[in-house]
């Protein structure tokens, strides 16, 4: 035998045999055997001998790809691991095992999925189509595992194997597909409509990489790559074959068919590919599996042979880089014209491909064309995925030849909107020459809409000027530009606020106009979570708590929460409850020392104000008052204080220059508080970094006063206060979004409440709003500022906060400064409530227990009935367990 033969032969053998005698060598000598030598810390693998991990015979009933018991999931963990993974255990890694895992839950979807997709199509029924630019999934492994049911019967089976299912959990990777509420809006209510079986699809964009990992050095935000799909994606599903051809740039050819028909043909600059990935979306304790489709762009052709021979390789690869380009990053930076472009290429990329796929899906049934709104109901989720109205225009007329007046009939059938905002710069707008650069077919169908609507406007506010140029879809100025909110009111037949202020604020403010000429079109539809994720899967041990009392069936009917309200005064019932949150709090805070460093309290207030860094939220109001608090301290070193730990996270838009000054600020203060000897550990301030959904998971559960303090009449809803409250927390808040109708609910006395109100803010600032005055008539807040622009949080550094300084002084466009005095004596009461142990505890107790309506089920449902007219469809499945 030659050295390549022998060589050969050992490799195969030393491949081979442990898995011949994997039956009788222990799973847990080989994983044990292999962290040990990885060093890898982390892991708390049992070590003790099991005599026998392997998975036993399956009974002939049972399949090892869709058997729920114990012994199926073993046998499937070890399958995926030599099949999928190619890896034994003495070479097997801890992300090997985490993907044999998951591809054995994904087996378990994929059963529920197909019948989910063939029972729609087969009967026929109208199927909702969710626009949205993000979807802030979270891990999915748990989510999946509860709502399997089986999360029981998986922590058994690795634990028979030597492995602890939550050091795998910890390996996921969360998705980098969205950013703040609005995403994880989507993703509640795609589980939402999965759970009331509801047949759906999510459309949205596959985005290579997230907005971006949050980094703090020095106390600034710093932003590095989210490369989310680094080790794969094992929930995927690439369908290569489904892809479609996507328009960009160019022309616009008009000629007069063999028919004498006006026709319009459009000539791209640049074509791209969109290629779909399918992920399955399961139902808490049922067979329906609906489906999240994000669109990859490609280039059609990819690589360009003849430049490549020719010695140009750049220029071989050049389409390829360019068309990936579209899908490369969620939310590219769009202060540049480059950026803006991106931007717009990337909202009409997803929408194209959406709407080509449902067309296609409709068509492949046999149906007509102009019956489509039959079998589909569109949501657009804010204005990001706008441009559908004109996209759908542009297929029916010019793909499909149908006549303006049916075209537009359908397309007005078919969409709702859901408008997020009432910050008028956030109602999408798009420069006319920039937006016709990029779609020149859509800029003169924009423009046709508009003449045909203001034709009918006119008609209706007869000379009103006023009125319609505010309906008017292109807006007139210096440089002429597209309204996309304007345009989604005008193609939609429904328009939804999502909090009843905000819907209220829609119609009297921002959509008045739209509210005078159309009022039918308008309803309210209030934001909800998913208690799923947000209970069940992120603080179980309340869950059990709860489901001790009332059963189980509240997981999906919220609403049997408010049973909730009979222990409220029962002692025993207080101790357990408040044993939980006691629990999550060192969890917490072992979560804060190892991120941050920062040694925190259990026992101490948990002060949580976790969103979206933004003026309007108002993050720096909070840390004023904790400002003023160390003064207190340090005037009086030993003032008796209630211990308070006063936890931040979350994220500044890259480009947002005063965001990321407020994040500098706050961890400038916490420096200085966190290490005062005066204050002898009765102050901690923490920022969380990398504020996301795994994060979340921790830090809701834990919390006993929840943040959300921003200026009223700004916030559009808020569903950080809805996850909050449900776990418990008591909320301190202005009456903006939600806060109102939490208030509501939970009961005046139960909710911190301070501040001006929307029409007082409105009244203030038509009167003239003067900061300054404010400034000099508090003396504690006079004091904090001037600490902060003496740089006396920032090393002596008076440069550093001086533009925040001046914007609250001179501007404080969020009436930060009107609201702190309010504010700073609302915390004293919470701060006096929270030593009544027994009252807290009744109080976090109502507010739970009076969270049902805050259920997305509940707004899915609302959707269903008065929006899409939707019903739900049982999925039957015959499973063999």
């Amino acid at each position: 035998m030659d050295d390549r033969a022998f060589i050969a032969l050992y490799l195969s053998m030393r491949f081979l045999m442990p898995v011949l005698l994997f039956k009788f060598k222990p799973l847990t000598r080989h994983f044990t055997r292999t962290m040990e030598n990885k060093n890898i810390k982390d892991t708390t693998v049992q070590k003790e001998k099991l005599e026998d991990s392997t998975p036993k015979q399956l009974s002939q009933s049972e399949d090892a790809r869709t058997g729920l018991s114990v012994e199926a999931l073993k046998k499937a963990i070890f399958n995926n691991l030599f099949y999928v993974q190619g890896k034994y255990p003495e070479i097997a890694t801890r992300n090997d095992y985490y993907m044999s895992l998951a591809y054995a839950v994904r087996d378990r979807l994929l059963q529920r999925w197909v019948a989910s997709v063939k029972q729609y199509l087969d009967g026929r029924h109208r199927i909702v189509s969710y626009l949205s630019a993000e979807y802030l999934l979270g891990p999915h492994l748990a989510n999946n595992l509860i709502n399997l049911g089986i999360y029981k019967e998986v922590e058994q089976a690795t634990q028979e194997l030597g492995i602890n299912l939550q050091w795998l959990l910890d390996k996921e990777v969360e998705p980098g597909l969205g950013n703040g509420g609005l995403g994880r809006l989507a993703a509640c209510y795609m589980d939402s409509l999965a759970t009331l079986e509801v047949p759906a699809i999510g459309y949205g964009i596959r985005y290579q990489f997230g907005i971006f990992e949050q980094e703090i050095r020095n106390g600034w935000q710093v932003e590095d790559t989210d490369n989310w799909l680094r080790r794969g994606n094992p929930w995927e599903i690439a369908r290569r074959e489904l892809n479609y051809e996507v328009k960009l740039g160019g022309y616009v050819q008009h000629y007069i068919d063999r028919d004498g028909k006006f026709r319009s043909n459009w000539i791209p600059e640049l074509t791209v590919k969109g290629v779909a990935y399918d992920t399955p979306i399961l139902g808490y304790k049922v067979n329906t599996t609906n489906t999240l489709r994000l669109w990859k762009s490609e280039a059609p052709k990819s690589f360009d042979f003849q430049s490549f021979n020719s010695g140009n390789y750049n220029n071989a690869v050049n389409q390829k880089i360019v068309c990936e380009n579209i899908s490369k990053v969620l939310y590219p930076n769009d202060e540049t014209v480059s950026g803006k472009i991106l931007r717009l290429q990337q909202q009409y990329f997803f929408v194209s491909c959406s709407l080509q796929d449902m067309i296609g899906i409709h068509l492949r049934q046999g149906d007509k064309i102009e019956d489509f709104n039959v079998n589909f109901a569109i949501q657009l989720n804010d204005t990001h995925p706008a441009i559908a109205i004109a996209e759908m225009m542009r297929l029916l007329v010019d793909e499909y030849d149908l006549e303006w007046v049916d075209a537009w009939r359908v397309t007005t059938r078919t969409f709702a909107y859901t408008n997020h905002t009432l910050l008028p710069e956030a109602l999408e707008t798009w420069d006319l020459e920039l937006f016709g650069s990029v779609l020149p077919r859509h800029l003169e169908l924009i423009y046709e809409i508009n003449r045909r609507f203001l034709d009918e406007v006119t008609i209706k506010v007869f000379g009103n000027n006023n009125k319609i140029n505010s309906l008017s879809i292109i807006g007139e100025g210096p440089r002429k530009f597209i309204k996309m909110a304007n345009l989604a009111c005008a193609g939609s037949f429904a328009i939804n606020g999502v909090a009843a202020l905000h819907t209220d604020l829609l119609k009297s403010t921002v959509l008045k106009d739209w509210y005078a000429l159309c009022p039918e079109k308008f309803s309210n539809k209030t934001n909800g979570v998913t208690p799923r994720r947000w209970l069940v899967l992120s603080n179980p041990k309340l869950t059990s708590l709860i489901s001790s009392k009332i059963g189980e069936s509240w997981i999906k009917h919220l609403e049997e929460l408010k049973q909730l309200e009979a222990f409220a005064d029962d002692p025993e019932f207080q101790l357990a409850w408040m044993g939980v949150k006691y629990e999550m709090k060192k969890i917490l805070c072992n979560r804060i020392l190892n991120k941050t460093g920062i040694k925190i309290n259990p026992d101490s207030l948990f002060d949580v104000h976790v969103k979206r860094i933004h003026e309007y939220k108002r993050q720096h109001l909070n840390i004023l008052h904790v400002i003023a608090l160390y003064n207190r301290i340090k005037k009086n070193p030993d003032i008796e204080i209630v211990p308070r730990t006063f936890i931040y996270a979350g994220k500044a838009a890259p480009g947002y220059k005063m965001a990321k000054l407020i994040i500098k600020l706050i961890n400038s203060v916490g420096e200085i508080v966190n290490n005062d000897p005066d204050v002898r550990d009765r102050l901690k301030v923490v920022f969380y970094p990398n504020y996301n959904v795994s994060n979340a998971q921790v830090i809701y559960p834990a919390a006993d006063l929840s943040i959300q303090i921003s200026t009223a009449g700004k916030e559009a809803s808020g569903t950080g206060n809805m996850k909050l409250s449900m776990n418990g927390a008591l909320t301190i808040g202005t009456l903006d979004g939600a806060n109102v109708e939490i208030r509501e609910v939970v009961g005046e006395e139960n909710f911190f409440l301070f501040g001006l109100t929307a029409e007082e803010v409105a009244k203030k600032k038509k009167e003239g709003y003067n900061p300054y005055g404010y400034y000099l008539e508090n003396e504690e807040l006079k004091m904090a500022i001037d600490q902060i622009a003496s740089g006396y949080f920032s090393h002596l550094d008076d440069t550093i906060f001086k533009d925040l300084v001046d914007n609250l002084l001179y501007h404080d466009p969020f009436m930060v400064l009107a609201d702190f005095t309010s504010y700073v004596t609302c915390q004293e009461k919470a701060a006096l409530a929270f030593q009544d142990k027994k009252s807290w505890a009744k109080m976090s107790i109502l507010n739970t227990a009076r969270m049902g309506k805050f259920s997305s089920d509940r707004s899915i449902r609302e959707y269903c009935d008065d929006i899409w007219k939707v019903k739900s469809v049982s999925v039957h499945l015959d499973v063999k367990d």
